[in-house]
C-alpha cells in the first residue's frame, strides 16, 4: 500500500523514494510488456487511440456500410472457393445476392457499391468446372 506523504518532505523526492522502492523489490518486472520497447510516438496525438487499440485488439472493425457490403462479397467469394457441395455455393450466393439485391435498391451511406449480385449459375459452373469429380453434384440443390 502507499504510504502518505511525510510533512514536510518534497512532494518530488517523495515520489522518487517510492519508485526506487519499489524497483528494487521488483514490483515492475511485474508489469505487462516488462522488457518489451515503448511504442512510437512520433505519431501524432489521437484522442481515440484507446477506442481504436481496443477494437483492433477484440478483432472489431468500422467500415462504411458499401466497404463492409464489398469485403462481404470478396469474404463469400473465398468460401465458394472452400465449398464442398453445389448446395453449400447456391446457400452462400443467396445470402450474399440478397444483401447485394437490397443495397442496390437502397444504397448505402459512403462510397459507391460497384457491386452487382452474381450470376449463380455461372458461378456453380465455375465452381464445378473447378473440382474434378464433382460432374454427380450438378442436380443437387439440397
Amino acid at each position: 500500500m502507499t504510504e502518505r506523504k511525510p510533512p514536510g518532505v518534497s512532494f518530488e523526492s517523495f515520489v522518487d523514494k517510492q519508485i526506487r522502492e519499489a524497483a528494487e523489490r521488483g514490483e515492475f518486472r511485474k508489469l505487462a510488456g516488462f522488457g518489451r520497447p515503448l511504442e512510437d510516438d512520433t505519431a501524432p496525438y489521437d484522442e481515440l487511440w484507446w477506442i481504436k487499440r481496443k477494437m483492433h485488439r477484440e478483432g472489431a472493425s468500422v467500415l462504411p456500410p458499401a466497404l463492409a457490403l464489398r469485403k462481404e462479397a470478396e469474404d463469400a467469394r473465398a468460401a465458394i472457393d472452400e465449398a464442398v457441395s453445389e448446395a453449400q455455393v447456391r446457400r452462400i450466393l443467396g445470402e450474399i445476392n440478397t444483401k447485394i439485391a437490397e443495397a442496390v435498391r437502397r444504397p448505402p451511406a459512403g462510397p459507391p457499391l460497384n457491386l452487382r449480385p452474381f450470376d449463380v449459375e455461372a458461378t456453380v459452373a465455375e465452381w464445378r468446372t473447378s473440382r474434378p469429380g464433382q460432374e454427380g453434384e450438378h442436380g443437387k440443390h439440397g
